[in-house]
């Protein structure tokens, strides 16, 4: 699974790095989680790639309470396809989130969780994969724009520590993913794999990010 990320980067790196056309002000989080909201690049009018930030847990249209999110961080990307939390967003609906690294953690136990950071090997910024949705509370009206992360299974360079890691897309794929009216569900899939393991480094860093309170430079210095 995916449940940290890092994005310290400028609206106008990212909006270089993908060539956005319309974002929004960003601050550095170096422990972005769950129930958080995260930077996502959609499609806006005239098919212009666009930066906004969506809660991070899917709350699909049809859910009666936004509580749902919480258990809808991630996605697998093998039955995407055929859960109905996902199936409609997976067809019109995908984005883009963009991230300096993620953190997985090996060991068990209270205290020995140990945490690793995964970050491109050339300094550049990850592309994951997600699903987006609006959901409306029936009783304030209240809108909430949410997103969840899709994964697969570990690369080389992630299954020493977990089985799971994002779906990380590459620049060719940016627009065959972001276009649903383009590319459909079924030919998208196809992007739904492990990266090269190459293209990431893993990095020990201090049980500092254990805490999601704790939201500084200290949690992606190497230890050891």
């Amino acid at each position: 699974m995916c449940g940290r990320m890092v994005l310290t980067r400028s609206a106008s790196e990212i909006a270089d790095a993908f060539e956005l056309e319309m974002v929004v002000e960003l601050s550095a989080s170096y422990n972005i989680a769950p129930g958080r909201p995260i930077a996502a690049i959609r499609l806006g009018p005239g098919r212009a790639r666009q930066l906004s930030l969506l809660h991070w847990g899917l709350v699909p249209a049809w859910a009666k309470e936004r509580s749902i999110g919480n258990r809808l961080i991630n996605a697998r990307s093998e039955t995407a396809a055929q859960k109905p939390s996902f199936r409609s967003a997976l067809a019109s609906r995908r984005c883009i989130v963009p991230a300096d690294g993620f953190y997985e953690w090996s060991g068990t136990g209270r205290g020995r969780r140990v945490p690793h950071l995964f970050r491109r090997r050339d300094g550049g910024l990850l592309a994951i994969a997600g699903l987006w949705e609006e959901w409306r509370d029936r009783a304030s009206d209240e809108r909430l724009l949410s997103c969840t992360l899709l994964t697969t299974e570990a690369n080389a360079a992630v299954r020493p520590v977990h089985d799971r890691m994002p779906v990380l897309l590459e620049p060719t794929d940016f627009e065959s993913w972001l276009d649903p009216e383009r590319v459909a569900a079924q030919e998208a899939a196809r992007l739904l794999v492990p990266s090269a393991p190459d293209r990431l480094e893993r990095v020990l860093v201090s049980q500092h990010v254990n805490d999601p309170r704790n939201d500084d430079a200290s949690c992606i210095a190497p230890v050891g």
